[in-house]
């Protein structure tokens, strides 16, 4: 399902243009945003039981070697820390969410509620769906969860599954693949957004004319 936009030379061009004005800028905008320990580039929305070994950890480790700032639970948090509450701002702080589909997932509430936050926001979202079609995705309506989160959680499910992402077969495919056609989107897609957001303040900042 992953749509390659670009050639590999143009790929691999504007990643290390990228990749290089990050590794200047990462630990000063860090400093700067981290009060709260919240700020980060990509957040990783996944089932832990599901991923967290595999893809998600994968992928944190590999954003994290090229300058990124990726949010994966057991890596950013520590003992005392909130839960909803570093989560919730991580997800509102970050510029893009990648939502790691899998078979238990829908069986989370923590999850959903994660996915519908990142939708809520209009946040950038990358699906990965890990031996599990979109198709397959379903809310089982088991009374547990409140009728206000149920409906959030629903439309949540059904914008991500209309949404381009990358498929993956745990059982035929190369982790590293996936991983490294990941992180290719994530790049892509922080280019795009830091464009507009240059684009914007360039507008804003241009001085009127009569």
């Amino acid at each position: 399902m992953h749509i390659q936009r670009y050639s590999s030379a143009a790929m691999m061009s504007f990643h290390r243009n990228f990749l290089a004005t990050k590794t200047a800028t990462t630990n000063k905008m860090a400093n700067h945003l981290m009060g709260n320990k919240a700020y980060c580039d990509v957040f990783i929305n996944h089932r832990g039981i599901d991923t967290k070994r595999t893809i998600a950890t994968l992928l944190y480790d590999h954003l994290s070697r090229l300058n990124l700032q990726p949010f994966l639970d057991n890596k950013n948090m520590k003992p005392g820390d909130k839960l909803f509450d570093n989560i919730d701002k991580a997800i509102r702080n970050c510029k893009v969410g990648v939502t790691v589909f899998s078979p238990n997932y829908c069986k989370s509430y923590f999850c959903l509620h994660e996915l519908a936050l990142i939708m809520e926001s209009k946040k950038k979202v990358i699906p990965i769906f890990c031996d599990i079609k979109p198709s397959q995705l379903r809310l089982v309506n088991d009374g547990k969860v409140p009728a206000k989160d149920f409906q959030r959680f629903k439309l949540a499910i059904e914008e991500a599954k209309y949404t381009v992402g990358l498929t993956f077969n745990s059982s035929k495919g190369n982790w590293s693949d996936v991983v490294k056609n990941a992180s290719d989107i994530v790049i892509e897609s922080l280019v795009e957004i830091e464009s507009e957001e240059q684009m914007v303040k360039n507008s804003t900042n241009a001085p009127m004319t009569l």
